[in-house]
């Protein structure tokens, strides 16, 4: 297999992987009552659990046919891992993954398989790429889960995924996609968003905002490399980021306090002018964006048609690799 989304593969399909560091800085004021977080904890043991079962359906032992190479960790069994010239993060192999729902183009325009859109996220190229997903989940969502609720984090989390694997299957339509970074990615965009929307609550704004984006762009920096799929990325971002000024808007402090204030206070409002106007302008992009992406998807268009430069957002060849045909 060949690792788009966070490693590499070889055989007929190649594999793209969502990749994400898992890094968060923690920056938010306690301004209301705390959730406690079960549905990212949830989410991380349903990931673990398809794993198992990805893994226990590979049946390395009974279904590798030995080109390239024995079993890893044979002593697991049917749980072992393909061999790692064909899968480098210990993991299934391509069919494995292509028959068990990962995204691929083919059979989502031409063979009415739309659903793996959403069951691509679920699924991991191997043991290392389910393992920094899932720190970066661990590490992101509990703490957004016990500010905003599950609710509200779930919703994020799952349309994001799906706007990640919308913008992967416009741009690379020749290999299958698996991972759970488009929702990690749409994670970070609802922090970005939601530090600009709920700006005036925040204390040291400038260092909150900064070492945000950096770990963004970081992040971001990580997809330009080969074999890591930077579309679903970005796609989930975007996703995110709208989302956040939708649903992660917090309250003014006057108003969450009107009961210690005087009398004359009480009468401000929940939210700020500026609050409601991006709330309007993102429901409109957020409705729209994954709209025209579905229809273009289902329609067989290729992104780059529309976009002779995009290719550059997901590897930019150097003299020391070269991108090959995503």
């Amino acid at each position: 297999m060949d690792l788009e989304r966070g490693g590499g593969m070889n055989g007929k399909n190649r594999l793209n992987t969502h990749h994400h560091q898992p890094t968060s800085p923690y920056y938010v004021e306690n301004t209301g009552k705390e959730w406690t977080s079960w549905l990212v904890p949830m989410f991380v043991v349903a990931n673990v659990a398809v794993f198992v079962v990805v893994m226990h359906i590979n049946d390395c032992p009974k279904n590798n046919l030995g080109f390239e190479g024995s079993c890893v960790a044979g002593f697991l069994g049917r749980f072992s891992f393909q061999p790692l010239r064909e899968n480098p993060l210990f993991g299934p192999s391509s069919k494995t993954l292509e028959k068990l729902g990962a995204l691929e183009w083919n059979k989502v325009v031409h063979g009415n398989q739309g659903w793996r859109l959403i069951t691509c996220i679920w699924l991991h190229a191997g043991v290392i790429h389910l393992l920094a997903n899932m720190l970066s989940l661990v590490l992101i969502g509990v703490r957004l889960e016990q500010q905003f609720g599950f609710v509200r984090i779930g919703l994020i989390y799952l349309l994001s995924g799906l706007g990640g694997s919308i913008l992967s299957s416009l741009f690379i339509q020749h290999n299958i996609s698996v991972g759970a970074s488009g929702a990690l990615f749409g994670l970070l965009g609802a922090m970005l968003s939601e530090l600009l929307t709920n700006w005036t609550i925040y204390t040291n704004k400038a260092a909150a905002l900064i070492t945000l984006v950096v770990i963004i762009a970081v992040n971001l920096a990580v997809g330009i490399l080969p074999h890591v799929d930077n579309f679903a990325h970005i796609g989930g971002f975007l996703t995110g980021f709208l989302l956040g000024f939708v649903l992660l808007l917090r309250p003014q402090f006057g108003w969450v306090q009107r009961h210690r204030l005087p009398a004359v206070a009480r009468v401000k409002p929940k939210h700020k002018a500026y609050q409601y106007v991006l709330w309007v302008i993102a429901v409109v992009l957020v409705i729209v964006g994954l709209t025209v992406g579905l229809v273009m998807v289902f329609r067989g268009e290729n992104g780059h048609d529309h976009c002779s430069w995009c290719h550059y957002l997901s590897c930019v060849p150097t003299s020391k690799w070269h991108c090959g045909n995503k």
